[in-house]
Formats: structure tokens, sequence, C-alpha cells
């Protein structure tokens, strides 16, 4: 099991940044590739980015290529999300989840409690 806690979330005025932080315990953390995603009022789940286990492999959303980076420190089990430029349609709760595996943009074994952003205009 892997338990995880995110947190950074708030409420940000458009064009500003926040760095939200996913706190990992339980197994060791670089077994797990990490991801993050964020689903909007009235909308499913979406993909935002994902690191490899070894922090060497990135991939984003479209929408997160050139405002948003992701990052871990495997020594801390700690996966960042800067995110910069923010625009109110990024307003949602953002989730970090583990996979097992290979980074992708699927079938994540373990999900945290999310952290909402709110970005006003």
């Amino acid at each position: 099991q892997v338990q995880l806690e995110e947190s950074g979330g708030g409420l940000v005025q458009a064009g500003g940044s926040l760095r939200l932080a996913c706190a990992a315990s339980g197994r060791t953390f670089s077994w797990y590739s990490m991801g993050w995603f964020r689903q909007a009022p009235g909308k499913e789940r979406e993909f935002v980015s994902t690191i490899s286990r070894d922090g060497e492999s990135t991939y984003y959303a479209y929408f997160a290529e050139g405002r948003f980076t992701i990052s871990r420190d495997n020594a801390k089990n700690t996966v960042y999300l800067q995110m910069t430029s923010l625009k109110p349609e990024d307003t949602g709760v953002y989730y970090c989840a583990a996979r097992n595996g290979p980074s992708g943009t699927l079938y994540y074994d373990y999900w945290g409690q999310g952290t909402q952003v709110t970005v006003s205009s």
C-alpha cells in the first residue's frame, strides 16, 4: 500500500503560480511512477502530467505543456507540480497518483484525496 497526501492548493489570481506537493508513505517511493490529475466542477478527471520512477522522463497534457513542471525527490518521497501562468480553466481538484510500473496516462494504483486549486479571473 502507498498513501498519498497532496498539499499546496489554494486561491490564486490568473497569471499566478502555485506549487503542489504530494508526500508518499508506505512502500518504496522510487518503485512507482507518479502522476498528477485534475477534476474540474462538472467534468471528468483528466490527466495532467506524469514522471518516471527515476525522474528522468516526464510527459504533459497539451494544456500543461510549457506552463506546468512535474518533478520528484525520491529522498523525500515527494512529487511536485509547479504551475505557472495559471488560468481560470485550471480550477479544479488536483490529485496525485502512483503507478506500479512505467509512467503513463492511465491505470494508476493509488490516489490521494486531492487539493483544491482555484484560479480567479
